[in-house]
């Protein structure tokens, strides 16, 4: 008679494992191990087989303390709670007593038993939900606040989610007995269908609740006002805490996740925290310079137009861009000149700038009308 293995060795684990560490290691070997995986092959069915004791052995408290102290020994001379040691008498039993550690792999087929008796109707979070929400770049500057509306469903008030009515209550589904599934078993192959009585709930309901008419929920519509910090940006994603779809038999609702989009500005362009702006500068301060007053994102700016400006300089105002999400500085203006010429000229306008072309030995054009001739659009 071959001796036993130690069952840390055989999950891979050290002797002060916590659970979950022991639970990951048995599910790893599981799946590696499964009968469904390794069809007609014994050396892995064998392993399966150990691993199973190991874990029924290491994942009881009680068991393992004893097991740490006396080893193989303290189960009598067929071994731990395994097969040798009357724990498990086939591999329906192991997929009984572990389903719930791997049956989620093979769709509920590969568990049985208490993997599978969580059905639909346990109680669970709700879904987590996106919400898409249209802001315009002046909300960027400071904090704000919006109110935003949308669909959801939550837990049936009537029936508290159990979708009887009130002084009747849902009895467990026959067919499935309370597992939503039915399971088909040809040798160590199983098959898991969603139970066509209780179409996958695990349970019968013959008086329904009103509202919701047995379903345990209802649809409503939501209104909530939403906490937009300064500096956001196109894409920023906000989290909000529980504002999710209702949970399921008591459990907590999901969240909601408001996703920023930034209209297109008329006049400003962003980069980042920057901003960006064409500036139309009268063609004598283009070229003799000055200072000019302009519109800014949050009020009037002043610009300073250097003498002998250039088309297409740029020209930058500090700490006049947008405010940073993650700190308390804010980016830069920035306005790329242009010339301004008028729609027509006066004749003394035309007369003075005569004189300067012939001071200049420029060649000009001669007769009246839009000598500039550009017309703003």
């Amino acid at each position: 008679m071959s001796q036993k293995r130690d069952y840390y060795e055989i999950l891979g684990i050290t002797k002060g494992a916590d659970a979950d560490t022991i639970k990951k290691a048995y599910r790893k070997l599981a799946m590696q191990f499964h009968p469904d995986r390794n069809p007609g092959d014994k050396a892995a069915e064998d392993k399966f087989k150990e691993a199973a004791e190991a874990y029924e052995v290491l994942s009881s408290p009680e068991k393992k303390q004893r097991y740490d102290q006396f080893g193989h020994q303290a189960f009598g001379a067929g071994g731990g709670g395994g097969f040798g040691g009357g724990g498990f008498h086939d591999m329906n039993d192991i997929f009984s007593q572990f389903g719930d550690v791997f049956g989620d792999i093979f769709g509920g087929g590969g568990g049985g038993g208490r993997g599978q008796s969580r059905s639909k109707n346990s109680s669970r979070r709700g879904s987590d939900l996106r919400y898409i929400s249209e802001i315009i770049l002046e909300d960027v500057l400071k904090d704000s606040e919006k109110q935003i509306e949308f669909d959801t469903e939550e837990q049936c008030g009537e029936c508290a989610g159990v979708g009887a009515a009130k002084g009747s209550q849902a009895s467990t589904c026959k067919t499935c007995r309370g597992s939503g599934q039915v399971v088909r078993q040809q040798g160590f192959f199983q098959m898991a269908t969603t139970c066509s009585t209780c179409s996958g709930s695990g349970e019968m309901i013959e008086n329904p609740c009103k509202p919701c008419r047995g379903a345990g929920r209802t649809k409503t519509k939501r209104k909530i006002k939403v906490n937009i910090p300064a500096g956001v940006d196109n894409g920023t994603r906000l989290r909000v805490t529980g504002e999710g779809e209702g949970g399921y038999r008591g459990g907590p609702n999901g969240d909601l996740f408001v996703e920023l989009r930034i209209a297109d500005h008329e006049i400003f362009e962003r980069e980042g925290d920057h901003l960006f702006a064409e500036l139309d500068v009268p063609y004598l301060q283009f070229i003799l310079g000055g200072d000019l007053t302009v519109q800014g994102l949050d009020g009037d700016v002043e610009v300073e137009i250097p003498r002998g400006a250039k088309l297409g300089d740029r020209i930058k105002v500090g700490s006049r861009g947008l405010p940073s999400l993650r700190g308390s500085r804010r980016g830069d203006l920035y306005y790329t000149l242009q010339p301004e010429f008028p729609e027509k000229l006066s004749d003394d306008e035309e007369k003075l700038l005569r004189e300067i072309a012939e001071l200049k030995k420029t060649k000009v054009a001669t007769g009246k009308g839009s000598f500039f001739g550009r017309k703003k659009t």
